[in-house]
């Protein structure tokens, strides 16, 4: 297994344990939030359960306050016909006095159909005789209570007025400041849950609490109360309650989870959003890293060839020029002096890796024509190669030309071994507006599409003997040095491959 095989294990090694730790990671997540979400549940419920029952307190008070407002209204109406029947002159006078001496606790005032006031009893006895007095505690009655008009006969009406005994009084103060402090208690519920308690006929906001502090002090808080409300209103969260009195008949206690809960929801989505930031600037970091260790490698192996093929290549000029002077065949000096050319110019291409190489406007033809030509001659006589230019006679394209004809060299090299030194290499050139497209085909094995991006990789080889540099070095060169794109554009098994290199004009 080589060194790519054994990545592509540890690749899917290392995205398996992520996900598995991924995943528990939200599950467990997912598990305190459930239980914090149902702690906060019954934290609302036994809280509810309180305010239920001091409901039915106060509705048990409340029906205690209209028992006595009854009892009171039932006196009082007794006693206007205990005056009633007193006018008649009755002969037995004892009950009707009776009557009227039994009411020892309801203040009341008999007035005349003229508004004078004829009599009064349970009133302050001191300030009995002080009519600014009498006048302020009827105005207090009328306020308090309708009359009850008493009919003498002859047209003749008195009207009897009465107010709160102060034990009813009492009473009712007691049931108004419950009533107070439990809607008190409904605005401040120790929960944390935000609360509205509301009638739930008119919709109307008795109280609420627990709500964004910011939000309530600014202008726009009635309408954000109204949202809220409307929310609660949806998610169905309700306590049905009753005080009493037919006031708190119908009306309902909303709620809904606390905003801790609610944030803490999306705590794990926010923690797998950082680490996978995390993750991604550590991947660019070492990724970043490791391309310049290995272009540092890269640059330091091309210049040490290129200073060690220097020496020989010195030398083999001056063997030359020793062959000339004792007379050796033309014809072999002539190949001689190809192939230390040749070697000149993979020098130059080996200098010039690791500084920026200058770009010439070039006829993309002859580019190819030259780099295919000399492959030709270097290659067995079964492998057939196809120029096709489309038409183009010229097709400037800024290149390096000993660098990029190294590119097609390498290419047309690797499609030979790829056909076991038999078929054809097929390169085409097409102009499609802003590049130039050089598509090389040969007819060999093929590859699968898992290894169109791997073949790239520095030291990847299907060979025995083959150092995995070509192809690396393609790349770089076509890439990093013409700003341009090489892929492979498709393959299939024992029909061959197609690599395109993308240049801008």
């Amino acid at each position: 297994m080589n060194i790519y095989s054994r990545k592509q294990v540890w690749k899917w090694l290392l995205l398996i344990s992520a996900a598995i730790i991924v995943g528990a990671s939200l599950l467990y997540s997912g598990f305190l939030v459930s239980n914090i979400a149902k702690s906060e549940k019954r934290n609302v419920e036994l809280w509810a359960e309180a305010v239920r029952r001091k409901a039915v307190l106060m509705e048990v008070t409340g029906q205690l306050y209209e028992k006595i407002a009854r009892e009171e209204r039932k006196k009082m109406e007794l006693w206007a016909e205990a005056n009633r029947q007193l006018a008649k002159d009755l002969n037995d006078y004892s009950f009707i006095f009776e009557v009227i001496k039994g009411n020892e606790n309801v203040p009341v005032m008999l007035v005349d159909d003229a508004g004078k006031i004829i009599s009064t009893r349970n009133l302050d006895s001191i300030k009995g005789n002080d009519p600014a007095y009498l006048e302020e505690q009827l105005a207090i009655m009328r306020d308090q209570h309708d009359s009850i008009a008493i009919n003498l006969g002859n047209g003749r009406l008195h009207f009897l007025f009465y107010k709160d005994s102060e034990v009813f009084t009492e009473i009712r103060q007691s049931f108004e400041d419950n009533e107070r402090s439990f809607i008190r208690e409904v605005a401040s519920n120790p929960t944390s849950a935000p609360a509205v308690y509301a009638d739930s006929v008119t919709n109307e906001i008795i109280a609420f609490g627990n709500f964004d502090d910011q939000k309530i002090h600014s202008k726009d808080s009635a309408a954000y109360v109204q949202e809220v409300y409307k929310k609660m209103q949806l998610s169905g969260n309700k306590i049905k309650v009753s005080i009493g009195n037919g006031r708190g008949r119908g009306n309902v206690i909303y709620y809904m989870e606390s905003p801790y809960l609610q944030q803490l929801r999306f705590l794990p989505l926010v923690l797998l959003g950082v680490v996978g930031v995390f993750l991604v600037v550590a991947y660019l970091l070492f990724s970043t890293s490791r391309r310049a260790e290995q272009n540092l490698v890269w640059v330091g192996m091309a210049k040490e060839t290129a200073h060690q093929l220097g020496t020989p290549l010195s030398a083999l000029f001056a063997w030359m020029e020793y062959l000339k002077m004792k007379g050796v065949d033309e014809g072999i000096l002539n190949e001689i002096g190809h192939d230390i050319k040749r070697l000149e110019m993979i020098t130059e291409r080996f200098s010039k890796i690791g500084s920026r190489p200058k770009l010439e406007r070039t006829n993309m033809v002859e580019a190819l024509d030259s780099a295919v030509e000399y492959m030709r001659s270097r290659s067995p006589k079964d492998v057939t190669f196809i120029i096709q230019t489309n038409g183009l006679q010229q097709l400037p394209v800024p290149v390096n030309v000993p660098l990029f004809a190294w590119v097609i060299e390498n290419l047309c090299r690797n499609a030979v071994d790829a056909m076991d030194g038999k078929g054809s290499i097929t390169i085409e050139l097409s102009d499609h507006m802003q590049t130039a497209y050089i598509d090389i085909t040969d007819t060999g094995k093929g590859m699968p599409k898992s290894k169109y991006k791997t073949v790239f990789e520095p030291g990847y080889t299907t060979k025995q003997r083959g150092w995995g540099l070509g192809l690396s070095l393609c790349k770089r060169i076509i890439e990093n040095y013409h700003e341009g794109k090489i892929f492979v554009k498709r393959s299939e098994a024992d029909k061959g491959t197609t690599f395109r290199i993308v240049l801008k004009k």
